[in-house]
C-alpha cells in the first residue's frame, strides 16, 4: 500500500505559512453549521461507542472483580501513555497541516503510518525498563508488553482518522471507531463467556483493531488525494515539528499514567479498581468536549489570520463546551452512585461513586481547558501552553503524594486524593490559559458566558436540593430540562445557536 520515496511537501511548504484567511462575518453561520454538523457526526458515533464501552467495562468489572479490573486499568494506562510517545504529536500537527493544505494528506499519512509501526516497536523497550524499575510483578510486566502489541492495529486506523477530521469528514472517523468498538465488545463478551479472562480480552482487542484498520483503508478512498507514500523528508519534518505537540500530548497524558502508578503504589489493588471504574466514566463524559474541540480545530486554525474572526470562532465553540461541561458536572454529582450501581452492580464498586462525586467540578474545568488548548495551538502558542501544563502536572503530582495516603488512611479510598489533586491543578491550568488568551480570544462576552454556565448549574443543583430524591430514570431528564431552561433564561443559549441547529437539521 505504501509506495517508495515521494515528492516532498515542496509544493505546499510555501503556502503553509499563509493559512487561508476568513474575513469577519464571511460564511459564519454556514461555517458554524459545518462545525456543528461534524460535531454531530462524531457525537452520534460517540453515542454508539459509549454505549458499547459501557457494556465492555461493565462486563470486565463484573467478570474480573475489583482487583483484576484494577490490573486491566493499570496496563491500559501504561499502554495509553506509550502510544502517546509513538504518536509523536502527529494528531495535532497533521490536522493543522492537512487543514491548511489538503493535498498534503497522502504524503503525511503514508509517512505517519510507517513512523507509527516503527515507534510501537521501539517504545516497547523503554516501557519494559520502566516497569522493571518500578518493581511491578511478572504478571503486570508481560500483560503490559502484550497490550502494546495488540493495540497497534487500531492505532494505525486512528492515523487515517486524523486525515478524516482534518478534511472535515468526521462521519468517516466515527464509522471506524464504531466498527472497532462493536467488534471489541462482541469478541470480548465471547471470550469472557468462555472464561478466557484477560488473555481472551487481549485477543479480542487485536482482532477488533484489524477490523477498524480494514474499514479505515476502504473509507480513505473517499477523501484520497493520491496513493499513500513514504518520504524521509516528511518524516524529518514530522519528527522535528511534532516535538511541540508531542510535549503537549505527553504532558496531557502523563497525568493519568502518574495517577495509576502512584495509586497502585500507595493503595491496595481494590482501590485501583474503584478508581479505574470511575475513570472510565470520566473519560466517557469528556468525549463531547474532545469532539467539539477537534471538530472546531480546522476552522479555528484557518481563522487565526484575522483576530476578530478568530475570537468569534473560539466563542462559538466555547459556549457549547461550557454548557456541556457544567451539565456534566451537575449530572455527575447528582447521579454518580446510580451510574456505578447500574454498570458494575451494587457490590465491590460502590466507592467509585464517591470518587466521581468529588471529581464533578473538574468536568467544567476540563471541558474549558480542551478548547483553550485548541485556541492556543491555532495561534502557534503551544510552547507557552506546554509550560503551563508542566506546572499543572507538577502541582497535581505533589498533591497526590500527600493526599492519597491521607484519604486512604481516613476513608479507605485513596482514589479520592487523586481527583482532589487533579481539580486543584486544573484550576491553575485554566487560569493560566485564560491569562495567555486574554488579548487574542477572551473578551468580556466569554467571561459572561462562563458565569452563565456556572449560574445555570448552581440553580439546577439548588432545585434538586429542594426536591425529594428522584429515581435515576426520572431524575436525569428532569435535570437536563431544568438546566436547559436555566441556560435559556440566563442567555447562555441564544437565538444564533438555534439558527445553527436549524441549519444543521436542514442539511
Amino acid at each position: 500500500m505504501l509506495k517508495g520515496p515521494a515528492n516532498q511537501l515542496t509544493d505546499t511548504q510555501g503556502d503553509r505559512k499563509a493559512p487561508v484567511s476568513v474575513k469577519p462575518g464571511e460564511d459564519m453561520v454556514d461555517g458554524h453549521g459545518t462545525v456543528a454538523r461534524n460535531a454531530v457526526y462524531l457525537m452520534l458515533g460517540q453515542v454508539v461507542t459509549t454505549a458499547l464501552a459501557i457494556v465492555f467495562s461493565a462486563a470486565l468489572g463484573r467478570n474480573l472483580g475489583a482487583s483484576d479490573f484494577g490490573l486491566y486499568f493499570l496496563i491500559a494506562s501504561f499502554t495509553g501513555f506509550a502510544y502517546v510517545l509513538v504518536d509523536w504529536g502527529q494528531q495535532l500537527y497533521m490536522m493543522r497541516e492537512v487543514a491548511r493544505q489538503p493535498s498534503s494528506g497522502s504524503n503525511l499519512l503514508g509517512t505517519a503510518l510507517v513512523l507509527r509501526v516503527v515507534g510501537a516497536a521501539l517504545v516497547a523497550v523503554p516501557s519494559v525498563f520502566v516497569l522493571w524499575t518500578l518493581g511491578y510483578d511478572e504478571t503486570t510486566f508481560w500483560y503490559s508488553v502484550a497490550f502494546i502489541a495488540v493495540s497497534l492495529p487500531f492505532f494505525l486506523a486512528q492515523g487515517y482518522g486524523i486525515v478524516f477530521r482534518a478534511r472535515e469528514r468526521m462521519g468517516l472517523d466515527a464509522w471506524v471507531s464504531v466498527a472497532n468498538k462493536i467488534a471489541l465488545v462482541g469478541l470480548a463478551l465471547v471470550a469472557l463467556g468462555f472464561g478466557a479472562g484477560l488473555p481472551g480480552v487481549l485477543v479480542a482487542q487485536t482482532l477488533a483493531g484489524f477490523v477498524a484498520l480494514a474499514l479505515a483503508i476502504r473509507l480513505y478512498r473517499q477523501v484520497t488525494t493520491g496513493p499513500l507514500r513514504y518520504s524521509s523528508e516528511i518524516a524529518r519534518q514530522i519528527l522535528m515539528l511534532g516535538l511541540a505537540p508531542l510535549a503537549f500530548n505527553a504532558l496531557n497524558n502523563v497525568q493519568p499514567y502518574i495517577d495509576a502508578v502512584l495509586l497502585s503504589k500507595l493503595a491496595p489493588g481494590d482501590v485501583v479498581g474503584w478508581y479505574g471504574a470511575a475513570k472510565n466514566i470520566m473519560n466517557t463524559m469528556l468525549m463531547p468536549a474532545l469532539i467539539i474541540g477537534m471538530a472546531s480545530f480546522p476552522r479555528i486554525t484557518r481563522a487565526a489570520a484575522n483576530e476578530d474572526t478568530h475570537r468569534a470562532e473560539v466563542r462559538a465553540a466555547l459556549r457549547p463546551i461550557m454548557w456541556l461541561g457544567a451539565l456534566a458536572a451537575v449530572g455527575t454529582f447528582l447521579f454518580a452512585d446510580d451510574v456505578i450501581a447500574i454498570m458494575y452492580g451494587e457490590g465491590n464498586f460502590v466507592p467509585s461513586g464517591i470518587i466521581l462525586k468529588v471529581y464533578a467540578p473538574g468536568f467544567f474545568l476540563l471541558f474549558v481547558s480542551v478548547l483553550f488548548g485548541v485556541a492556543l495551538f491555532s495561534l502557534d502558542r503551544e510552547k507557552a501552553f506546554t509550560i503551563l501544563k508542566v506546572t499543572s502536572v507538577a502541582i497535581c503530582t505533589v498533591l497526590e503524594l500527600v493526599l492519597i495516603p491521607i484519604f486512604q488512611e481516613r476513608t479507605g479510598n485513596g482514589g479520592i486524593g487523586v481527583v482532589v489533586a487533579f481539580v486543584i491543578s486544573e484550576i491553575v491550568l485554566v487560569a493560566g490559559a485564560m491569562y495567555m488568551l486574554r488579548q487574542k480570544c477572551l473578551g468580556s462576552d466569554i467571561l459572561i458566558d462562563m458565569a452563565r454556565a456556572l449560574g445555570a448549574a448552581s440553580v439546577t443543583l439548588a432545585f434538586f436540593w429542594w426536591l425529594p430524591p428522584l429515581p435515576f430514570l426520572i431524575g436525569v431528564p428532569v435535570c437536563i430540562i431544568v438546566y436547559l431552561l436555566c441556560s435559556i433564561g440566563l442567555g447562555l443559549i441564544q437565538r444564533s445557536d438555534v439558527q445553527v441547529f436549524k441549519a444543521l437539521l436542514r442539511k
